[in-house]
């Protein structure tokens, strides 16, 4: 006899009853089934089309399914970067009544990739390197939240580009637990050295198949993880001291935290009895200082470093500006109108699945650099976007969602030709100089 499926979901959606529920993940039909490149796992996880989306389900026990919903659900109200949970799938039987795993369903997370489709043939060192530090960087605010992962490795994280690194997001919850008090320093210390030897382990599994550029050490770049998290937790937490006479330090620690991309919520200070010794220390850190800002500024919502990139042209294009307006947003409207969505409507429609806009924008301004240098002049934006799009971005595969083997880190040629940009949005090229 078949039990009742039951279902419990962040949304409603109809689609979730149309999905083979009553066979085994590994056995569903073509019709259902996406195919995207994953990373190791335990459990069977499959991708699969939910109304023209695209989900990723995994094969658990009703318990872990059920935990993991409310844990991603839990650190997204943290704002902590992480795939969406979907439904959690109970109850589930086939045809003859017998009994069959129960499921967690996500949501692909676009534009994101596992971290062996970031190479075709071997990892580089520098790719590598830029892996290891993005992890760094989301195990910093996990632990920052009183998350303890417990199962720390580049194969339960996904990667995206940022403006030339990578941003992290955590896939796999089912081990990890939520401390409102906070972590202890052996609850860190452990996830850090658990995601050290994960990553060396990950990196000599590419050695072995050959994916690995010779002469690279994995236990070197595993290694990075430690110095990187370390460097950034001490940024973040340590309790500064200062002559009373030094106040300015105190600015000094919140733009060196902004620059890393974090803002204080909360500082605490304290002096000394004479008053000669200042003692301050932040309390409450929030990651996404450039996106908030640009956010506030555009509404363009980004990665950090897509953010940051974005900003350093805004206010370039500020400086350069003849007006003398005080609002700050009028120049952040103008540069949305004049710069940034002509960039991303002169991309053809068939090319736009390749990179997010604001990844494009960053490489256009890229493409910009290495052009002028080459030709010893400054190249018009216009020019650049043509010689960016078909010399560059017609050959990259599509990363909203991968079909195909990827590719490895972009390099840009230097392109000294330029042929007129086909497109179906008018544009007014003299706004792109």
């Amino acid at each position: 006899m078949q039990q009742a499926l039951r279902i419990t979901a962040s949304s409603v959606d109809p689609g979730l009853l149309a999905l083979p529920w009553s066979t085994p993940l590994g056995a569903w039909p073509s019709e259902h089934i996406v195919s995207l490149p994953k990373g190791l796992s335990r459990h069977l996880v499959r991708f699969a089309d939910l109304s023209g989306k695209v989900v990723a389900v995994k094969e658990t026990t009703e318990e872990m399914a059920r935990r993991e919903y409310e844990m991603l659900g839990n650190l997204a109200r943290l704002d902590v970067p992480c795939v969406s949970r979907v439904a959690a799938i109970a109850g589930r039987s086939d045809a003859s009544g017998d009994s069959l795993p129960a499921a967690l369903v996500t949501s692909h997370l676009r534009f994101s990739m596992p971290y062996r489709a970031l190479f075709t043939r071997v990892l580089r060192p520098d790719t590598a390197n830029r892996l290891v530090d993005a992890l760094a960087v989301l195990l910093v605010r996990l632990h920052n939240v009183g998350f303890y992962w417990g199962d720390v490795s580049l194969s339960n994280t996904l990667f995206r580009r940022d403006a030339g690194a990578f941003a992290a997001y955590l896939v796999d919850a089912e081990t990890g637990e939520l401390h409102e008090e906070g972590l202890t320093d052996g609850q860190r210390a452990y996830d850090l050295d658990l995601a050290r030897t994960n990553i060396a382990g990950e990196i000599m599994d590419l050695a072995a198949g050959g994916r690995l550029e010779r002469g690279v050490d994995a236990v070197a770049i595993a290694d990075g993880i430690v110095s990187s998290y370390r460097s950034l937790w001490a940024e973040l937490t340590a309790q500064e001291s200062f002559s009373s006479a030094e106040t300015w330090r105190i600015t000094e620690r919140v733009e060196r935290l902004n620059a890393l991309g974090f803002d204080i919520d909360e500082m605490s200070m304290s002096t000394t009895s004479d008053g000669t010794v200042v003692e301050i220390q932040p309390k409450v850190v929030d990651a996404g200082h450039h996106q908030r800002r640009l956010i506030r500024l555009t509404g363009l919502d980004v990665e950090e470093n897509q953010a940051r990139r974005l900003l350093n042209d805004l206010d370039e294009f500020r400086a350069r500006s003849t007006k003398q307006w005080s609002d700050e947003e009028m120049y952040a409207h103008e540069w949305l109108t004049r710069v940034f969505e002509p960039v991303v409507r002169a991309i053809p429609y068939e090319l736009r699945a390749k990179l997010e806009p604001a990844e494009v924008f960053h490489q256009v301004l890229e493409h910009r650099w290495y052009l002028s240098q080459a030709q010893g002049r400054s190249v018009p934006l216009a020019e650049v976007l043509t010689s960016y799009i078909n010399d560059v971005l017609r050959h990259r595969r599509d990363e909203a969602t991968i079909m195909g083997p990827p590719t490895e880190t972009m390099s840009l040629p230097v392109v000294t030709g330029s042929t007129a940009v086909a497109d179906d949005d008018e544009i007014d090229w003299r706004d792109l100089v």
